[in-house]
């Protein structure tokens, strides 16, 4: 009797098992992390330019065993950091998902408005709250990560990570596990109430660390012989901005320390604050135990030196190059890393850009390429004319993202004219030579502008926070601020065309010269989690790398 008991619980145990095995099975499949590493200002060309010079497991690594989409856009105007990171997390553009620059000019009241503040946050370990209070309020879709924490019933765990507010906090979404940025009053690495009453114990041991300090203590030189920089101008040239206190934009910078101990800022241009960045990226693996069950869990990571190094040299520099070469080691350190404490088959990472960058007006213009500076005086001359033919000088509230602001409440107290007004502003523009077009941003549909230019404009229009008249600048043509260094903000493909590689969980190896947009990752990463799309997605699934 005893006997058949035995054979009987044994049968029921084996029969349990199978079926627990064949329901393992029949779960659906997806990774255990999924790594968005979104690296600020790297144009698609930096793949292949620096491509000989990179080592075998970073860049290289991404390009040989993943699959590369060469021909991806930005769809929209002007392409900033805010928007970029938005418009990668929700698939979608300013006209719906509310993001309408890094800042914009408040309708109502002509104050700036940044597009992370938050007035009733409190930083969280912050030296202020300036640099604390912040939280996505402004974001009016949802994001990939947002999905997948709501269809794993929040049990999948999403960390934003950089040395920028709004780049960690923008792709986390709006219910995260944690969204982390620096402080550079203290080199820390803080939060908002919006996310958490205190520091994680884990965030309170990597900041006691002093890594930054660490990194900067014996200054920057090129990790390469310096005339081995082939793909770069001189070292020394007029149109370069200075680092911290030194007195030429020239290696080596040995002052890094001491600048580094009186502003701590300093770390943001230079390459080791992506060492910093992916350090903090690390800690929080361990600290959340990210990758560690069947729940997916997600990582977004901004890697913001290369856009203050390239902000301050331009793409052609030394330390934009040298930046390049540091950050490609460090990828395949990180790529190492995942394998050992995620599985190499069991990650999934895709890499993109926010935006690109153009070329320094004192190199375009050394080399004989068309160039200059398109709002220099442009803000006084429109006034001074305007108070010519309606007797006032304070019709424009201001110009923001390449878009010209009207005051409205002073043309409603004049009784004036909305419509005679902006036609006489847009008459002015077109003839100023450095501008290509300027349109009513409200009759752009109408307006004598090509494609792709005039479907870019529509999907950077948000009506509630854009200006009124979009100006569109000669090719070449940078804002004014720029007298040193770059920026980015046009429909060109400098600052347009970016780089967006999947590598590692059922990715095969591959590439595709077809045209695709930004808007399109979101959608693609919600195939790959089996999830659904972000709420505002205009994008459309990358059926090459699905593999379907």
């Amino acid at each position: 009797m005893l006997r058949k008991i035995t054979i009987a619980a044994v049968t029921f145990m084996s029969l349990m098992t199978v079926n627990a095995q064949k329901n393992k099975k029949s779960q659906v499949e997806r990774p255990k992390l999924v790594v968005g590493l979104v690296i600020d200002q790297m144009r698609w060309d930096y793949l292949y330019r620096f491509y000989d010079k990179y080592e075998n497991d970073g860049f290289k690594r991404l390009l040989n065993t993943g699959f590369s989409f060469n021909n991806v856009m930005i769809p929209y105007v002007p392409t900033v950091t805010a928007i970029g990171h938005t418009t990668i997390y929700t698939g979608s553009v300013p006209s719906i998902h509310g993001i309408a620059g890094n800042d914009w000019t408040d309708k109502k009241t002509g104050k700036n408005v940044y597009c992370t503040e938050d007035s009733e946050i409190k930083g969280v370990g912050a030296s202020n709250d300036k640099i604390g209070g912040h939280s996505p309020k402004n974001l009016w879709s949802t994001t990939i990560t947002d999905q997948l924490r709501m269809a794993s019933n929040f049990e999948s765990k999403v960390v934003g990570v950089s040395l920028k507010d709004r780049a960690s906090i923008l792709p986390a979404g709006h219910n995260p596990t944690g969204a982390f940025w620096f402080d550079e009053n203290t080199g820390n690495f803080v939060t908002s109430s919006y996310y958490m009453k205190s520091l994680p114990n884990w965030v309170n041991k990597f900041n006691d660390q002093k890594l930054a300090e660490k990194l900067v203590a014996n200054g920057w030189n090129t990790l390469l012989p310096i005339q081995e920089y082939t793909e770069s101008t001189r070292d020394d040239v007029p149109w370069e901005k200075l680092l911290g206190t030194a007195t030429k934009p020239t290696f080596p910078y040995n002052n890094l320390a001491a600048d580094y101990a009186v502003n701590k800022g300093v770390l943001r241009t230079t390459p080791f604050g992506n060492t910093y960045t992916l350090k903090f990226a690390e800690a929080a693996i361990d600290g959340y135990q990210l990758g560690e069950d069947q729940i997916t869990d997600f990582l977004a990571i901004n890697v913001a030196s290369t856009d203050y190094v390239g902000h301050a040299f331009g793409p052609n520099a030394i330390e934009v190059e040298d930046t390049y070469l540091r950050l490609d080691l460090e990828l395949a350190d990180f790529f190492k890393m995942l394998d050992k404490k995620i599985g190499k088959d069991n990650y999934l990472v895709f890499l993109s850009a926010d935006h690109g960058g153009a070329h320094a007006e004192g190199y375009m213009k050394e080399n004989k390429m068309m160039t200059g500076f398109f709002d220099d005086g442009l803000e006084k001359n429109l006034g001074e004319a305007l108070k010519t033919k309606y007797s006032e000088s304070k019709l424009i509230l201001g110009i923001d993202n390449y878009q010209i602001y009207l005051n409205h409440q002073l043309i409603d107290e004049k009784n004036l004219d909305e419509e005679d007004i902006k036609k006489n502003i847009i008459a002015s523009l077109n003839k100023d030579p450095r501008v290509l077009y300027a349109v009513d941003l409200k009759e752009v549909a109408e307006s004598p502008i090509p494609e792709p230019i005039k479907s870019r404009v529509i999907n950077g229009y948000n009506w509630q926070r854009s200006g009124d008249i979009q100006i569109i600048s000669h090719d070449g043509m940078l804002p004014n601020y720029a007298k040193k260094g770059t920026t980015h903000s046009v429909w060109n493909s400098y600052d347009a065309h970016i780089p967006l590689i999947f590598m590692g969980w059922k990715v095969s190896k591959g590439e595709s010269n077809a045209p695709h947009f930004m808007t399109d990752i979101a959608p693609t990463l919600a195939q790959f989690l089996r999830i659904e799309n972000p709420s505002g997605n205009v994008g459309q699934p990358l059926m090459e790398v699905l593999g379907k």
